[in-house]
């Protein structure tokens, strides 16, 4: 926010999140959904779907989002907006709310790529205030953007397309692939066998360091306190159950349990021995190719509602996205068509700091074809 004002950016505003940034619907957040403006009984996505909402109804040029698991990329999707992911420790944590600190990334949100290069441009760079900020030389994303992609390598993991996979879904973002294949781009087929286990592992690490990061939420030093505690433990017990919504006291619990005795080698080492194979099957795919595509998420907007009850299918909702945030690589989603009236997404995944390149890849796109000017149609009380 302090890096955009200096170049004269209008702060409008915050804009609703789930609550600690844990949902992929924006049905968490204490103030109640967001709704989608291309159909307000669907949800818009999350953590980040305010900020995805308010730019898919055209109320501003462009918005800040985190991404912990996919929490740009999907509700950028479902909104028919530009959301990029940057490579972890590109831009400043300095500020955010810590839910996940390994997985944690703030990035841009706009209505195209260009408008998210000309945000990263202002956002990005090292800050003595972040630990976790990478002092590498920030790129000329601007000049990058009308690069040519002749010969560009994209890469399509055979796992983005399982049979499962909805057939409207794969077959808008193999459409987008072709279009980059009329601009010169080249297409072959990669394997991340380990992706498979990206779920299951983000479940563990991500709750075990929210557990760690939500101890500090006591009702002592900040955040939601009780009224009257008797005593200490009273304090602790009520503050916490009052000042904590279901969710994150479902990841919290799963997190401590992770992480106790007993059940640390179990769960949470077992989860990190795999994040390094997720890792490293990006590695070995990104020697053969510039960039990875495939579908953002696995279906588009859902009811409101209809995911409330069943966590796991509501978590399956970043099965595409996960992986990214578990490697720490930059990813974008942009949009690629509608099915059934509501917009979809497809994903450019990029190796580290090469965000430019997909910014490049995303930019070339949306000059040949004009899915994301399209804006939803308000009429009535709506």
């Amino acid at each position: 926010v302090e890096k955009m004002a200096a170049e004269g950016a209008v702060m409008l505003g915050k804009t609703n999140m789930d609550e600690f940034a844990m949902g992929s619907s924006n049905e968490t957040s204490y103030y109640g959904p967001v709704k989608n403006p291309w159909d307000l009984e669907r949800v818009p996505g999350g953590s980040s779907g305010g900020a995805a909402a308010c730019l898919g109804a055209r109320l501003a040029p462009g918005a800040t989002g985190t991404d912990t698991g996919g929490s740009i990329r999907q509700p950028a999707a479902l909104n028919n907006i530009t959301g990029l992911k940057p490579t972890y420790g590109r831009v400043s944590r300095w500020g955010m709310i810590a839910f996940a600190s390994s997985l944690d990334q703030a990035g841009p949100m706009a209505q195209s790529a260009e408008d998210c290069a000309l945000m990263l441009q202002a956002m990005a760079g090292h800050d003595q205030r972040d630990s976790t900020s990478l002092n590498e030389k920030v790129d000329d994303y601007l000049g990058a953007l009308n690069n040519d992609i002749s010969g560009l390598t994209i890469g399509i993991p055979e796992e983005f397309f399982p049979d499962t996979l909805d057939g409207a879904i794969a077959d808008n973002s193999r459409a987008a692939i072709r279009e980059l294949e009329k601009l010169g781009a080249n297409v072959v087929s990669v394997s991340l066998p380990s992706i498979k286990l990206s779920v299951p592992a983000y479940y563990v690490i991500a709750p075990a360091e929210a557990s760690s990061n939500l101890s500090r939420f006591d009702g002592v030093r900040f955040g939601h306190r009780c009224d009257d505690p008797k005593d200490l433990e009273d304090l602790y017990k009520r503050s916490r159950s009052e000042g904590f919504g279901d969710e994150v006291k479902r990841r919290i619990l799963v997190g401590a349990y992770a992480l106790s005795a007993g059940y640390y080698d179990a769960y949470y080492r077992r989860a990190q021995q795999v994040r390094r194979l997720i890792r490293d099957d990006f590695a070995r795919a990104f020697e053969k190719v510039d960039v990875l595509m495939g579908p953002t998420a696995p279906e588009t907007a859902f009811k409101l509602g209809a995911k409330k009850d069943d966590p796991v299918s509501m978590y399956m909702a970043d099965v595409f996205t996960i992986g990214v945030n578990l490697a720490g690589l930059p990813a974008l989603s942009m949009p690629t068509g509608f099915i059934n009236g509501l917009p979809t997404g497809t994903q450019v995944i990029g190796n580290y700091f090469r965000e430019g390149q997909i910014l490049n890849v995303a930019h070339k796109y949306q000059q040949a074809t004009d899915w994301h000017k399209q804006a939803p149609a308000f009429g009535g009380d709506q």
